[in-house]
């Protein structure tokens, strides 16, 4: 008897059947790999990630702070960061090689978050009550910067500090500049705490802030964020590095965020340097409302289109005339407007 010969259609039928009989035998053969796997894990609770490796996260106890798993993730989970709280299953040994497994991830009540290389808004740390901005003398801040930072906090609603770290190194050359740089943020309702880690100066301040909630640092590489967190918490080991002598910017040490709890209270969130101040990518609107002194005056200008650089019925502008919107921190608002068309 001749082979029957099929046309084309038929082929294409016989192999979609083949392939939909190989996915539900891959299927059978997973779910009775996840059910041993799940036999070799213990009951859900609550947990909180305390570090980020890419594929996998360190999940802390909540119920038994001295548990502290790498996890595996639900391939239906949502990304998690450092900060973030969880729904998982410890592991107690056997197939799960020592690895519990994230089921869900907790409602978050905040996040930091910054452009990726492809722009897109990627969190980097959840549920901060804090952030905190560090400068120092060296790198040279500048108020650009400074406002940059300030209202990428404003956006994410989590409230700002300002931390001028380093004052061991203010001198004659540098004071005056410093003075006047730091000189608006206390009224506008940013607090500036100095201090060192070589005299200690300011760390009994800061242990007291930071003893409430979870707060994060952010600022420019060199500014001694490690620094910081190694005077605070010696058994951190947080890896620190020297500024660039030819171009006095820092070298970047911290390669992802790890959380800390502090022996005096409060949980520590340290993030990767960000020079390039990329935090947030946002409107004019939303710029607008980070510049918090602004806010009486957004809305009444005379043209909706206004641009806030002397147009007639300005109610900006006015207010800088009136003195009640500074100069400086005038130019800033321009400035972060033009490096916002500029991005776009």
């Amino acid at each position: 008897m001749s082979k029957r010969k099929l046309n084309r259609r038929q082929q294409w039928r016989i192999a979609k059947i083949q392939q939909e009989r190989e996915a539900r035998a891959r299927k059978r053969a997973e779910g009775a790999g996840q059910v041993a796997e799940e036999g070799d894990l213990g009951p859900e609770q609550t947990g909180l990630v305390i570090a980020n490796y890419g594929t996998q996260v360190l999940v802390e106890s909540d119920a038994d702070p001295e548990l502290r798993q790498r996890c595996h993730l639900r391939a239906n989970i949502e990304t998690l960061v450092t900060g973030d709280r969880v729904a998982w299953r410890p592991a107690t040994g056997g197939a799960s090689g020592g690895c519990g497994v994230v089921g869900a991830r907790l409602a978050r009540h905040s996040e930091l978050q910054r452009p990726d290389r492809y722009g897109e808004l990627k969190t980097v740390a959840a549920n901060i009550d804090r952030i905190l901005i560090v400068i120092a003398p060296y790198p040279e801040p500048y108020a650009n910067a400074i406002d940059r930072y300030l209202v990428a906090a404003e956006a994410t609603g989590i409230p700002p500090m300002l931390l001028l770290n380093k004052i061991d190194l203010i001198d004659r050359d540098n004071e005056a500049a410093l003075t006047d740089l730091l000189q608006p943020y206390p009224g506008l309702g940013y607090p500036v705490l100095r201090l060192s880690t070589r005299t200690g100066e300011g760390l009994p301040q800061l242990l007291e802030t930071l003893a409430r909630g979870t707060s994060v640092f952010v600022g420019q590489s060199g500014v001694g964020k490690s620094s910081l967190i190694n005077a605070l918490l010696p058994s951190a080991g947080a890896r620190t590095g020297e500024l660039s002598p030819a171009t006095q910017k820092g070298t970047h040490t911290t390669t992802a965020a790890e959380l800390f709890h502090l022996p005096s209270g409060g949980d520590l969130i340290d993030s990767p340097g960000i020079r390039e101040f990329g935090l947030w990518h946002m409107s004019e609107a939303q710029l607008l409302e980070g510049f918090v002194e602004f806010r009486p005056f957004i809305g009444h200008c005379r043209f909706r289109d206004c641009r806030h650089q002397g147009e007639p019925g300005c109610a900006i502008s006015a207010a800088l005339l009136r003195g009640e919107i500074s100069e400086r921190r005038m130019d800033s608002f321009l400035h972060l407007r033009n490096s916002l068309e500029l991005e776009k």
